[in-house]
Formats: structure tokens, sequence, C-alpha cells
């Protein structure tokens, strides 16, 4: 579901319209993230690393409402709820997108996103199955401990979706890890101000007590 928003009302229209006539209207940041707990609790319980923190990356987007907004046909609209979009890596080395819902339910996320990861994974396509205005790109390049990135971007195609990227998880001497993430959003829906709201999202739901 998704709502239009009234630009007469809008706080953000002015810049709205000013930054959607940009050619490159994205901007990026890179910051770390401690997954110090995040790691330990998954080593202990057996559970996907990357399935894990995409959990929580969806749950801090869904919270920061300036990340569930999309441009579509000239209108802003704010979705109910935004889903994933990933780089799935294949044993080939390849790789294709997928589609993962949002579940807040771990047991229910984990589940779809299995099955999902699997067919990805059996197939040789690189679209998903189901595309939607309503997801983030991710990408996981596990691989580097990057301090910078850019995307490739196909200028003719409208998109607005934020766009998340996580790299390689390293250990420090004091037994600290922690992981870059890249942040790109569209300018016209999003400010630096709510790229910080969504890092403390994250950050707040990597460290807190997980059940079971």
């Amino acid at each position: 579901m998704k709502q239009k928003l009234d630009l007469d009302t809008w706080p953000r229209a002015a810049h709205f319209k000013f930054f959607r006539t940009f050619d490159e209207p994205f901007f990026g940041v890179c910051v770390d993230v401690d997954c110090t707990r995040a790691y330990a609790h998954c080593k202990s319980k057996a559970q996907s690393f990357f399935l894990f923190y995409l959990h929580k990356a969806l749950a801090a987007a869904n919270a920061v409402e300036p990340f569930r907004l999309r441009i579509e046909d000239g209108d802003v609209y704010v979705h109910d709820q935004v889903h994933a979009s990933p780089t799935i890596e294949r044993p080939d080395g390849t790789f294709g997108y997928a589609y993962i819902e949002y579940h807040e339910n771990w047991s229910q996320f984990t589940a779809a996103a299995t099955t999902e990861i699997e067919r990805v994974r059996a197939g040789t396509e690189l679209a998903p199955a189901t595309a939607s205005a309503n997801v983030l790109h991710i990408t996981a390049l596990p691989w580097l401990d990057f301090t910078a990135l850019s995307h490739a971007r196909h200028f003719g195609v409208a998109d607005s979706a934020p766009k998340i990227a996580f790299g390689k998880m390293t250990e420090s001497d004091d037994g600290m890890r922690s992981m870059p993430v890249s942040v790109h959003v569209h300018h016209a829906l999003v400010d630096g101000r709510h790229v910080g709201d969504f890092v403390d999202a994250f950050q707040a739901r990597m460290d807190e007590e997980q059940p079971g």
C-alpha cells in the first residue's frame, strides 16, 4: 500500500522540486558500523550474518519514513513498507537480483529469504522475479573494506530507491568488529539528517539484545 503526499503541505516540497531536476540527484556516504554483538549472536546461534544485518537494515529503513518515499510519475508516494532487492552470488561467480520481503518476525523473514536465495542461486536470469518501487537496492561486497563506493546508474531510467552496500567485516586488536556501510539516496526525498537517522536506527538494532 502507498499514499500520495500533498506537495502543497509537505515541508520539503521546495527541496523536492529543486533536486529532482539534477542530472545526478543521488548523494552517498560511507560509515563504519559496529557489528561486534551482532556477529557474536549469529555465531552462537548458527545464524546467517548476512540475513541478520539485512533484516536489521530493513527494519531501520521502515522506521525512517524518508526511506519509504518514492517518486512515481512526478508525484511523491510514501509506501507502508519497503523490501529488499539484494544481489545474490551464484556458485559460478556471477550474481542475480533477488526480491526479499520484509517481515518483522525473524523466523518468517529467514524462511522466505532462504527460499528466494536458493531460487536465485539455482537460476541464470539477472532480474528478480518481482520488481517494485518499494525496495531498497542492496549489495554485499564481503571482500572489500571500502571507504568509498559508487553505483552503476542508468540515467534514462527513473529511479529513486535508496542503495545500500555492505562491505568486509574486520576485527581490531581489542576484538571489536566493524563493517563499512555505504548509503546512497535521492536528495529530492532524503537529506543528510535522514541518513543519520537510518544509520542510528540500524546501529541500535545491531546492538539490541536478541531473542532466543
